[in-house]
């Protein structure tokens, strides 16, 4: 599957759509899910266009992957999110949920989210 420029992270990153922005470096954009499943719903984005996870870890660079990661957890800690918990979720494909073919973190928090692998109100990006 090629990637869609005309999918809504990519108008986001191009600014042809409004976001909240969270957090924003040269590589990475957080902002604010514009239908929150959780109080605390925030996703993250590389600015380079990968697919999904697999396509950003097979093709990104082990320093972008890993920078990736690391600003995912800085941003928790910036929205005060250690103490009390957090769930991260990356869709994959079509059985996942995945919506918008453009690789992203869901950060969701501010109420008790249940097991693992619980699904209700979860689905979809």
């Amino acid at each position: 599957m090629a990637y869609d420029n005309d999918n809504i992270f990519a108008k986001i990153l191009r600014g042809e759509l409004p976001n909240t922005t969270v957090y924003e470096d040269e590589s990475i954009l957080a902002f604010n899910d514009i239908a929150p499943r959780t109080p605390i719903h925030v996703l993250v984005i590389p600015k380079r266009p990968y697919i999904d996870m697999d396509d950003f870890v097979i093709n990104g660079s082990p320093e972008e992957v890993s920078n990736f990661f690391a600003k995912v957890v800085e941003i928790t800690h910036q929205l005060g999110l250690r103490e009390d918990g957090y769930r991260l979720v990356a869709n994959t494909g079509k059985n996942s949920g995945q919506l918008v073919p453009h690789f992203h973190i869901h950060i969701m928090s501010g109420r008790p989210l249940g097991e693992a692998g619980m699904t209700e109100g979860m689905s979809g990006d």
